[in-house]
C-alpha cells in the first residue's frame, strides 16, 4: 500500500467504520463541568461530587488515584488506564467523570454492552481527541472481538481496521491520539488476563462504613435544602446497605414522607416512619430480602437451598437473587454460600423473630 493510500485511510472521515447500532449506543462526550449523565435528572447530577476534595469515602482509592493523576500532569502526559472494580452505586461513574474533570479532558462515555463489534469500538476510538477520558462501563460485558481491538489501542494507541471481506480484505492502521481509558466492572473476575493486565491502575472500591453514608446524606440533604437532624441521618446511613447510591435514593423519600406528613423537617421519627412505609427494616432489608429469608428459613428449613429453588419461592429470576439480594445478605451474615446451597445463619433467624435450631451456622 503506498503511502498516499494510507494517508487517505488514516483519516477518520474517509474510513468505512460501522457507527455504533443504535438500540445499543451508549456513546457520547459529557460535560464533565456540568456533571450531567444523558437521561439523568437534575437532582441526581447535582448529587455527584465533582472533584476527588468532594468525594465522601474510598479514602485510599482517593490517595492512589491522586497520585496517578498529579503525576501524570507534572510529567504532561495522559495518566495511565484505570480500572474501577465493585459493586453497583459506589461511585464508579462518578469517579470516572472526576477524572476527567482533574485533568481538564473531555469524558466520552460508552458501556460494554453496546460494543457488540469491533466496528463499534473503533467509531468510538476513532473519534477521541488528545487527552480524552474513555468511560466503558461495564466492561466484563464487551464483545471478543472489540476486546481484542482494545489491547491494541490501550497498549499502542492504534488499532487496525478491516476493510471489505474474504480474501480482499484489507487491514487499516489508525493511529489514535492519547487517551485514558477508565473501566468499570461489578464482575472483576469475568475479565480476561490479557485485558486486566492492560490497566496500569486497578481500584477496589468498597461498601462504605455508616460514618461515611451519613456524611453523604448530610451533603445531599444540603444540596436538597432540606433541614435533617443528626440521628435522622445516621438513621438513613445505617439501612442503606453501605451504598451511597441507595442512601440518596432513601433520602429523597424520607423527604416525600416528612413533607407530606409535617413540616418537611427530617428527624428521627419520620425517617422511622418513611423507611417504613416503603418496606426497609432495621438492617436495610427491603421486601425482596426478607422474601428470600422466608423462603430460605420458613419454607425449607434453614437451607441448604439451591439458588433456583429460591428463585421460584420468590417469583423472581435466579440472577436476580443471586446479583441483587445474595451479595448484601451474605456480607451482613444472613446466609452463607455453601457447596450444596444456600444456608441461614443464627443472625437471620432471629432477624425473623424465630429461634435457631441447634446445628445452625453460628450458633
Amino acid at each position: 500500500m503506498s503511502d498516499v493510500e494510507r494517508t487517505e485511510f488514516q483519516l477518520p472521515p474517509n474510513l468505512a467504520i460501522p457507527q455504533p447500532r443504535a438500540q445499543g449506543q451508549a456513546g457520547g462526550t459529557i460535560d464533565v463541568a456540568a456533571g450531567k449523565l444523558p437521561g439523568e435528572s437534575e437532582v441526581e447530577s447535582t448529587l455527584r461530587p465533582k472533584s476527588l476534595d468532594e468525594f465522601i469515602g474510598q479514602k485510599k482509592v482517593r490517595e492512589q488515584l491522586s497520585l496517578v493523576l498529579t503525576g501524570a500532569k507534572n510529567r504532561g502526559v495522559v495518566p495511565d488506564h484505570v480500572l474501577l472494580a465493585g459493586p453497583p452505586g459506589l461511585g464508579k461513574t462518578t469517579m470516572a467523570m472526576i477524572i476527567a474533570q482533574e485533568m481538564g479532558a473531555s469524558l466520552r462515555m460508552t458501556s460494554g454492552p453496546a460494543l457488540e463489534r469491533a466496528g463499534d469500538l473503533a467509531a468510538m476510538l476513532s473519534n477521541l481527541m488528545d487527552g480524552d477520558v474513555l468511560f466503558i462501563d461495564e466492561i466484563h460485558r464487551i464483545a471478543r472481538p472489540a476486546e481484542e481491538m482494545l489491547y491494541m489501542a490501550m497498549e499502542d494507541f492504534r488499532i487496525d481496521v478491516i476493510v471489505g471481506k474474504g480474501p480482499g480484505a484489507t487491514s487499516i492502521p489508525l493511529e489514535l491520539p492519547p487517551f485514558t481509558l477508565v473501566a468499570a466492572t461489578t464482575r472483576s473476575g469475568m475479565l480476561t488476563g490479557p485485558l486486566r493486565d492492560r490497566f496500569g491502575f486497578t481500584a477496589q472500591m468498597e461498601f462504605y462504613d455508616v460514618a461515611d453514608l451519613t456524611r453523604v446524606v448530610t451533603r445531599a440533604a444540603k444540596i436538597l435544602n432540606l433541614t435533617i437532624n443528626p440521628d435522622a441521618a445516621a438513621e438513613i446511613a445505617s439501612r442503606s446497605r453501605g451504598t451511597p447510591r441507595i442512601a440518596n435514593r432513601l433520602l429523597r423519600r424520607v423527604r416525600d414522607f416528612a413533607e407530606v406528613h409535617s413540616d418537611g423537617t427530617i428527624d428521627l421519627a419520620a425517617a422511622r416512619g418513611a423507611l417504613a412505609v416503603f418496606d426497609v427494616d432495621e438492617r436495610g432489608l427491603d421486601r425482596l430480602d426478607r422474601a428470600v429469608l422466608n423462603a430460605l428459613i420458613r419454607g425449607h428449613g434453614g437451607g441448604p437451598v439451591g439458588v433456583n429453588t429460591l428463585a421460584i419461592a420468590v417469583g423472581e429470576e435466579p440472577a436476580t437473587v443471586e446479583e441483587v439480594c445474595e451479595p448484601y445478605l451474605v456480607r451482613a451474615g444472613l446466609i452463607a454460600r455453601t457447596g450444596r446451597g444456600r444456608v441461614a445463619t443464627a443472625s437471620a433467624w432471629r432477624h425473623l423473630g424465630l429461634e435457631p435450631p441447634e446445628g445452625t451456622l453460628g450458633i
